[in-house]
């Protein structure tokens, strides 16, 4: 190992990776809460339904943030992510990269990143299992 000393680290790094998610899907969700017509306009949902993905992605982003429950909450946002990476494949037909809009490589990345926090249960500052 070139770097031995790093793993030590490793809580403070998983820690500073569930801020990430959590503090993305936390905007993400508030603004589908607060601004639900104008999301559904632009995701092809209805008000109702905006409304409860935003709720959703709230939910995940606090259990994610606080550890609680952690491991539930990123399983949760990973299914939001595949929702959103199949409207982005089979509906908007839209690429990898993408071209007039963002591809689903972003989505992509957060499915994999909620898998480390399950993988790992969110490290070892977490509130409750």
């Amino acid at each position: 190992m070139i770097l031995p000393d790093v793993a030590r680290l490793q809580p403070i790094a998983l820690l500073l990776m569930r801020l990430m998610v959590g503090t993305i899907f936390a905007t993400s969700g508030w603004s589908h809460v607060t601004k639900s017509e104008e999301r559904a306009k632009s995701i092809g949902m209805s008000k109702g339904f905006t409304f409860f993905l935003g709720a959703a992605e709230l939910a995940g982003a606090l259990g994610v943030v606080f550890g609680v429950f952690t491991q539930l909450a990123a399983l949760g946002l990973i299914l939001l992510m595949l929702g959103a990476i199949y409207k982005k494949i089979f509906v908007w037909q839209t690429g990898f990269w993408g071209e007039k809009t963002y591809g689903w490589h972003y989505d992509l990345m957060l499915v994999i990143m909620n898998l480390v926090i399950i993988t790992t249960n969110g490290g070892a500052f977490v509130l409750m299992n």
